[in-house]
C-alpha cells in the first residue's frame, strides 16, 4: 500500500473510532504449510466469532475463473503471485473483520507477506511433518505416495526455507495430536491476548 493511501486509511479508521491496530486484530490470518489444519481451524474460529471465513485460494479462483492448477500451468508462478496479492487487496477492501486461510507459499512473496502482517493478526498453524503428509493425502492428493521418502525430504526442505518467514507470525498454534476443538481453544487463547508472544511456547 502506498504511504499516502495508508495514511489516509489510518485517518479514516481513527475518525470511525477504529485504530489500525484494533482493526488488524479483528482480521485473523492463518499461515503455514498445507495440511497444517488452517481451513478446518479457520472455519471453526470464524463460526465462533461470527465473521466471514475466507480461503484466499478460492478467492483467486473466483476472480480468475480458473482453478489454481490451470493458472500455474498456463501463466506460471509470477502471474499466480500477482493474482494472490490482488485477491488479498480485494479481501481487505471488502471486509472489516474476517478469518482468512492463506496458501502455504504466500510467505515467499515479500510484498504480500508484509501486507498480510501489517493488515492482519497472523497465526502460524503448524503440525509435525508426518501429519502434514497424512492430511494432504486425506485431501485426495496421492502424489506423496509415489515416492514417500523423496516427498518427505522435499517437505523438510520447504519447511526449512520458510520457517523464518512463518516465524514472523504473532502467534503459533501447534495442531498435532489435538482435536479440532482443542486447537480452537488454543487459537482463541492466543488471539485474545494483546501483543501475545508467549503463545509461541504455550500453544
Amino acid at each position: 500500500m502506498q504511504p499516502a493511501l495508508a495514511q489516509a486509511r489510518d485517518l479514516l479508521l481513527r475518525h470511525l473510532g477504529e485504530t489500525p491496530d484494533n482493526l488488524r486484530r479483528k482480521r485473523i490470518a492463518l499461515i503455514g504449510l498445507r495440511g497444517g489444519g488452517k481451513s478446518t481451524l479457520g472455519q471453526l474460529l470464524a463460526a465462533r466469532l461470527d465473521v466471514p471465513f475466507i480461503e484466499l485460494d478460492r478467492e483467486i479462483e473466483k476472480r480468475s475463473g480458473a482453478p489454481l492448477s490451470e493458472i500455474f500451468e498456463m501463466f506460471g508462478q509470477e502471474t499466480f503471485r500477482r493474482a494472490e496479492r490482488e485477491a488479498l487487496d480485494d479481501v481487505l477492501r471488502r471486509h472489516q473483520h474476517f478469518v482468512i486461510a492463506t496458501s502455504g507459499s504466500i510467505v515467499t512473496e515479500p510484498g504480500t507477506l508484509e501486507l498480510l502482517l501489517s493488515s492482519c493478526f497472523t497465526v502460524w498453524v503448524r503440525a509435525q511433518l508426518e501429519e502434514h503428509m497424512k492430511r494432504v493425502m486425506a485431501q485426495g492428493d496421492m502424489r506423496p505416495m509415489a515416492n514417500n521418502t523423496r516427498a518427505m525430504e522435499d517437505l523438510v526442505s520447504i519447511l526449512k526455507s520458510r520457517e523464518p518467514l512463518y516465524a514472523k507470525a504473532e502467534a503459533v498454534v501447534a495442531t498435532t495430536g489435538k482435536t479440532p476443538e482443542q486447537n480452537l481453544a488454543d487459537l482463541l487463547r492466543v488471539i485474545a491476548v494483546p501483543g501475545n508472544h508467549i503463545a509461541r511456547k504455550t500453544a
